[in-house]
């Protein structure tokens, strides 16, 4: 249950903190000096996901959706988003799903966005700086991808700021810039473990101010980034996916997979 759950934050000056704050509570400031204000915040203490803060699709939603570019296995589907017991559940789930593209996939699983509902609709919030953060339980199980990112409102990439991406395994988080300049597309990555990070929840966070870009695992700092050039200046969206098939396939023996969010935070100053 949530109001049992608690996340460390270990960074100097830092307690232990709840994560079950409830809406009605003050939740714990970010880590990074400053002063902040909570301008969004999910705590999943309801039945049914909240519609006017989430969709469950990118932005080129028609009846589900997928990421073609990086020839993920899965159609997202409403139906493998799930609210109850103070947390969110995105559930992956083999089974033939054709999409609305007119290709069968051979999982479905679930996702939340910021963004809109569809191509041309209006997103339902944008961001541009702020510490973003959010308390994640990744499944356990080979071939799943999960990740809580953040793309532009102008619905292409670069620029994208990926907080937490597990790519292969489930001990260690992968943390990426990607800019664009006159070579094409760039990235640098970030990474922290290992940690057995199915055994639960894990707050993952990103600081994005003009001047750098910082990530944080449980209130400490783990990369960095301060190069201009690879610095977003737009509004960004955020996602929170469990993808399938990237890098590998899932072995024949995975079936299904579930990843839990307890909450999502944003705060501005």
């Amino acid at each position: 249950m949530a109001a049992h759950r608690a996340w460390r934050a270990v960074a100097a000056g830092l307690l232990m903190l709840s994560t079950a704050c409830g809406s009605d509570s003050t939740p714990p400031r970010p880590p990074a000096a400053g002063s902040w204000r909570l301008v969004f915040h999910d705590e999943f203490n309801g039945s049914k996901l909240n519609t006017d803060r989430w969709v469950t699709c990118y932005d080129w939603n028609k009846g589900g959706c997928t990421n073609s570019g990086n020839d993920e296995l899965e159609w997202y589907l409403p139906s493998q988003v799930s609210v109850g017991q103070g947390a969110l559940t995105l559930s992956a789930e083999r089974r033939n799903t054709r999409g609305s593209d007119g290709k069968t996939y051979p999982w479905r699983s679930g996702m939340i966005s910021t963004g809109r509902d569809h191509w041309e609709g209006r997103p339902r919030r944008t961001f541009t700086y702020g510490y973003f953060a959010a308390a994640i339980r990744i499944p356990s199980e080979a071939g799943m991808f999960p990740a809580f990112w953040m793309m532009p409102a102008s619905r292409r990439t670069p620029p994208e700021l990926d907080i937490m991406e597990f790519l292969g395994n489930t001990d260690e988080t992968n943390m990426y810039v990607h800019w664009l300049n006159r070579a094409g597309e760039q990235r640098e990555r970030g990474t922290y473990g290992p940690v057995d990070f199915p055994d639960g929840y894990h707050v993952f966070g990103l600081l994005w101010e003009r001047d750098e870009l910082t990530w944080y695992v449980d209130g400490v700092k783990r990369f960095r980034v301060t190069a201009a050039d690879r610095i977003p200046h737009v509004p960004m969206e955020v996602l929170v996916n469990l993808a399938v098939g990237v890098p590998k396939p899932p072995p024949p023996s995975v079936v299904s997979a579930q990843m839990h969010v307890d909450w999502v935070r944003v705060w501005q100053h």
